[in-house]
């Protein structure tokens, strides 16, 4: 029993919970009898009624700008032929009533009036559930479907995206508290526009935003204008890492740690038990990497053409070419030799072949076990400050996610760390966002 002079116990921090739907990628089994079609908009309703049934934040939703290739060629390893996002997201509104609806867009080959006003037109249209998760693109091989080509350098590509979220915030700005619209002006390095913008301030503020980067000019950039930052970092000591140093930016900004959610994205294999779920789990990794998908990934760390090699073989002996370049649309690795050098060092020290390599460095399980694991596992996260909680990407499309709301949900609500009911209407409310201040905006002639 605690005695009247004993400290009051912290709250138990919140999970923020969202859904992915796979986009470019090699997390989905293709070959499985459940997966479906990412196409077919019956595919986005059933993915978004599940996250809506298990009270989630929003609904995810990825995007490529081109289809990327290997050796010159069209590949058929990741998801081709997706919708536009934001018409998806418009769709999926009026088949849903409080899920937040976040878009992939990227700020490298997009103008902000046009986009803006997209955004906004969602936020009305949904009552106040947009997101745009802000993306750059790093390749000229994308900007050939772009008419000004658009490649720009690491560092232009965040100063363009910081300037392209501002002056997106300067439009949603302009129109009056007593609904008028008023002029806006802005020049700076990457854009100078003018004029009125169409729709009135939305039910929100301003749309949800959205950034998904590791470099320092992403965290830099996530600290001083996201809402949401989408990490890669799974595993809870790398994350407390990254959640620290985040967080700690945010004060140079006049921000607060709260003004800013860490949301890794994960996966999650169940089973009945914890020995059946790792068996599950290894046999889902066996087919995400195809022996196929086991050369393309050695391929892009060598750059040569590794085709006559056995998936079943050892790695090459031989060092990868600096210079070499087979895989069109994708992120260099910065280092490929020593990538190869720690790859053969592994598979020498375990005996693997190529495809049991690729297989252990490119792990994507984040959490695996039975129901009560899983949910332990992502409290215990949560509460460390590894993370505010979790973009959830299923490995099967679209029923992948129905087994974690159904099995792992309500372990979360016995624990009190995950909402029995959504408290707003909108996607601010939702992740304990306060509606941005109104700025007033600007007037004149840039």
């Amino acid at each position: 029993m605690m005695s009247p002079t004993s400290p009051t116990p912290p709250p138990r921090k919140q999970i923020h919970l969202a859904a992915h739907f796979p986009g470019v990628n090699n997390t989905t089994v293709w070959a499985d009898p459940g997966s479906g079609s990412h196409i077919a908009f019956s595919s986005f309703a059933h993915l978004a009624r599940t996250a809506e049934r298990g009270l989630f934040d929003f609904f995810f939703l990825a995007e490529g700008l081109r289809l990327r290739e290997h050796k010159g060629r069209i590949h058929d390893l990741d998801v081709v032929g997706r919708p536009e996002s934001l018409t998806v997201l418009s769709a999926v509104a009026a088949v849903t009533e409080r899920l937040g609806l976040a878009a992939t867009v990227s700020a490298t080959f997009n103008e902000p009036y046009e986009l803006a006003r997209r955004l906004a037109s969602l936020d009305h249209l949904s009552g106040g559930r947009a997101a745009w998760n802000v993306v750059t693109t790093s390749d000229a091989f994308t900007g050939e479907n772009f008419r000004r080509g658009g490649y720009l350098d690491r560092a232009d590509r965040y100063t363009r995206a910081a300037e392209f979220v501002a002056t997106a915030r300067e439009l949603w700005d302009s129109w009056t508290a007593d609904g008028q619209p008023r002029p806006f002006a802005h020049r700076g390095e990457h854009f100078a526009v003018r004029g009125e913008f169409t729709v009135p301030r939305s039910p929100q503020g301003h749309p949800v935003v959205i950034q998904a980067g590791d470099s320092p000019e992403g965290r830099e950039f996530a600290a001083s204008a996201a809402d949401v930052i989408f990490t890669r970092h799974s595993g809870a000591e790398a994350g407390r890492a990254f959640y620290a140093d985040v967080k700690g930016r945010l004060a140079r900004h006049g921000r607060r740690p709260g003004d800013l959610k860490i949301m890794p994205g994960v996966t999650f294999v169940l089973g009945d038990t914890a020995a059946e779920a790792q068996e599950h789990a290894a046999e889902i990794r066996r087919r995400q990497v195809s022996p196929q998908h086991a050369l393309l990934a050695l391929e892009q760390v060598w750059g040569v053409d590794l085709s006559a090699y056995d998936p079943d073989g050892p790695l090459p002996d031989i060092d990868p070419d600096p210079h070499g370049e087979l895989a069109q649309g994708r992120v260099r690795i910065a280092d490929p030799k020593a990538v190869a050098d720690k790859w053969r060092a592994l598979s020498r020290a375990k005996g693997l072949s190529i495809r049991e390599t690729v297989i252990e460095t490119t792990g994507r399980q984040s959490f695996i076990g039975t129901a009560q694991d899983v949910a332990a596992q992502m409290d215990a996260f949560v509460q460390t400050d590894a993370a505010d909680g979790f973009i959830l990407v299923p490995h099967l499309t679209p029923g992948g996610l129905d087994p974690f709301v159904d099995r792992v949900v309500p372990l979360l609500q016995e624990r009190g760390v995950f909402r029995t009911e959504y408290s707003g209407s909108t996607l601010r409310s939702h992740l304990g966002l306060p509606e941005p201040a109104r700025t007033g905006g600007k007037g004149g002639r840039p």
